[in-house]
């Protein structure tokens, strides 16, 4: 093999990450692929890479007899000893072969099994490198959009980013750089195929990670993250350390760390939650930007009711009654919600029905001390 090849080794090892001892086993095995073909198949055939000397030796491997019946297996002593003086009666001789002999049959052979093993470990080195990211967030260019998908270079591969996956109303153009959160890597039949998101929740607790130091070190932790995607994301998030404020940490100076992250999601809102373990005070921050007035909690049902003001309302529900259906997902609790005036409203007919029982009960215990008794 000449020093030529052995660079384009070394050049592919460098570009593609696939070690030099793989692409040398993947054109041992192409060579001895095709000079066994060529030489009728036979198994004493063999190939050697000798990568320090940029040498490589295809060779046959024969027994010495007295009398050859196989000249393919079999060499006489006197041939042998022509090739190897010390060798004797009994021994084997490798006998070096012409690689000029293989024919263009052979050589095409060798050459596709050479594409197909280096095919097989370029594979091999992107399902390595991404398997253990599986649940981190990635950068790279939309390359192209084919049939609902979008194909993302992210480096050694293309990552494929389905539309369901992108932001609603998100239209992403040829070079555009975007990050994603890798959610999945599938082996297919024409090798890993990583699959992206921008939608799941968790591509959000990625980017608070990614922009919140105190996260990323373990002092702040992310308790839970529910979301709408385009529309509005909940996190909650608590501290484990008492001087560092878990909100405050995420928010940023002047707001800088959440307002990147909320450029990344196109103006989604974002709402931080201090988590507690007081659940009453829990749903009401997660009924957040409502003010909410009080909350009574049925434990058994986990059930809640919430009270809020009569402005308040329609913002404790939110639109399409996305607000109250995050809040329920991040507490996993279920939530009903009322206005002030409505709950004013039941307590008052609850006190009037209350007053009306107890008006018939003293009523009909004195109709039963007027009533006379009759003696038998």
């Amino acid at each position: 093999m000449t020093k030529d090849i052995f660079y384009a080794i070394e050049q592919i090892s460098r570009e593609k990450g696939i070690p030099k001892d793989v692409l040398i086993g993947a054109i041992e095995s192409a060579l001895l692929s095709a000079a066994r073909k060529r030489y009728g198949g036979r198994t004493n055939v063999h190939v050697k890479i000798d990568e320090k000397a940029h040498a490589i030796t295809l060779y046959e491997t024969k027994k010495i007899v007295e009398e050859v019946t196989d000249k393919n297996e079999e060499i006489s002593v006197e041939e042998a000893k022509a090739i190897d003086p010390e060798k004797g009666l009994g021994d084997e001789v490798d006998i070096p072969l012409d690689f000029q002999d293989f024919g263009r049959i052979a050589a095409q052979t060798a050459k596709q099994v050479i594409f197909q093993r280096v095919r097989e470990a370029e594979r091999d080195v992107i399902y390595n490198e991404y398997k253990d990211k599986v649940g981190q967030i990635i950068s790279g260019t939309v390359m192209r959009k084919e049939k609902g998908i979008y194909y993302v270079n992210i480096g050694k591969t293309e990552a494929i980013l389905p539309q369901r996956e992108t932001l609603p109303g998100e239209n992403l153009k040829r070079g555009d750089m975007i990050k994603a959160y890798i959610l999945d890597i599938r082996v297919t039949s024409k090798g890993p195929a990583i699959i992206i998101s921008r939608t799941d929740p968790q591509f959000v607790a990625a980017l608070f990670k990614m922009e919140v130091p105190e996260i990323s070190e373990g002092l702040v932790v992310i308790k839970n993250v529910v979301r709408e995607p385009g529309e509005r994301t909940k996190i909650a998030v608590y501290s484990t350390n008492t001087s560092i404020d878990p909100v405050g940490a995420c928010v940023g100076m002047k707001g800088t760390r959440v307002q990147s992250i909320v450029r990344e999601l196109k103006g989604e809102r974002i709402d931080i939650i201090p988590w507690t373990d007081d659940l009453r005070m829990l749903i009401a921050r997660a009924l957040s930007p409502a003010t909410v007035e009080r909350v009574g909690i049925n434990e058994e049902e986990k059930t809640a009711m919430v009270v809020v003001s009569d402005q308040q309302l329609s913002i404790a529900i939110g639109k399409r009654g996305q607000n109250v259906k995050l809040a329920m997902k991040l507490t996993g609790w279920d939530i009903d919600i009322i206005s002030e005036s409505e709950y004013s409203k039941i307590k008052m007919e609850e006190a009037e029905k209350t007053f009306g029982e107890s008006v018939q009960a003293q009523s009909q215990s004195q109709e039963e001390e007027d009533t006379p008794s009759v003696d038998g």
